[in-house]
């Protein structure tokens, strides 16, 4: 991978904690009369369904009507994500639009883009790590790829599906280090959750989701961290070792959670929805939930999230395609 192409990665993917400016004033006055699904096309137990959870339970009680969280696993991501893109645009169906918006087309998958989406709020932004089990004979990330190097294809990882987020991760990192993408194999999995569970079991060598994803089992000393695909600790973690500055090409890798609904949908709703957001994401209820996550409160407006979505989709296209995985 050119230094172009990861500087661009960067740029579009691993972003820092963004803050919107004020919301245009609008009409914005649209309120759900009845339930409202809230759609998650990964896993219980996962970073996205826990955000999801907390944000469907604050705008529940900001509206006073039932937002049902349901999980719709299944065609790495692709089950869930239509069921969003696929709905009636009339706000009783949105849902949990995750990076893998940008992955999929890529990958054939789905003709699905972000444009089949609606998007109303950015929910958070996470970059990867590198995780092992506690008695994993590896104690570096240095010591880690020196051993796939001399043994391509004897170590597996998994994290989310084939070509899902997780899994370019360690394809990239791999490709930008000299090595071939698939000198670890990847065990495609329903999510993070289930992935560090294999991990835990002895099922796969590694694990590579978003770093407050293993938050609480790194903590309880389950797990161990090799890396954080970022150029900034986190706060809550802050001993882990950073790529940015450990690994030679300096790769990072994060992705992004959003809240969605289906394409046309009318500007009243979804600006019903950025401000509601809105004001759930400035409480100092959220704020806790995300600390306690050891993730950053992010915002962002619809517009630049759009756009945001868009460089994503560009930036992970040339990934997808320098580890030999486009289609």
């Amino acid at each position: 991978m050119t230094r172009t192409t990861r500087l661009s990665l960067l740029a579009a993917v691993a972003a820092p904690a963004l803050f919107a400016a004020p919301l245009a004033m609008a009409a914005c006055d649209w309120k759900p009369e009845r339930a409202v699904t809230y759609v998650v096309p990964w896993g219980a137990g996962g970073g996205t369904d826990a955000n999801s959870r907390m944000l469907a339970s604050m705008l529940e009680q900001a509206w006073g009507v039932p937002f049902n969280v349901v999980n719709r696993t299944g065609g790495n991501g692709v089950t869930g994500h239509s069921a969003i893109a696929n709905a009636e645009p009339d706000g009783y169906t949105i849902g949990a639009v995750t990076v893998e918006i940008n992955t999929m087309h890529h990958v054939g998958l789905t003709d699905m883009t972000f444009e089949s989406v609606t998007p109303l709020a950015l929910v958070d932004i996470v970059p990867s790590s590198v995780l092992v089990k506690k008695d994993s004979r590896f104690e570096s990330l240095d010591a880690l790829l020196a051993f796939a190097k001399a043994n391509p294809g004897e170590l597996t990882a998994s994290g989310t599906s084939q070509g899902g987020i997780w899994h370019l991760a360690l394809a990239g990192m791999l490709n930008a280090e000299g090595l071939a993408p698939d000198a670890i194999r990847w065990i495609p999995s329903q999510g993070a959750a289930p992935a560090m569970q294999e991990l835990i079991a002895g099922g796969v060598d590694i694990a590579t989701p978003a770093l407050s994803e293993g938050k609480a089992m790194i903590e309880s000393g389950e797990l161990r961290a090799l890396a954080y695909m970022h150029d900034q600790p986190m706060a809550a973690l802050p001993d882990v070792p950073l790529t940015a500055k450990a690994l030679p090409s300096g790769w990072t890798l994060a992705a992004y959670i959003t809240a969605s609904g289906p394409a046309g949908m009318s500007d009243e709703i979804a600006c019903s929805y950025e401000a509601a957001i809105a004001d759930i994401v400035a409480t100092p209820e959220w704020a806790a939930f995300k600390a306690s996550r050891g993730s950053e409160v992010v915002s962002m407006s619809r517009a630049d999230l759009a756009a945001y979505m868009a460089r994503s989709d560009e930036a992970l296209g040339k990934v997808i395609e320098a580890v030999g995985l486009a289609k």
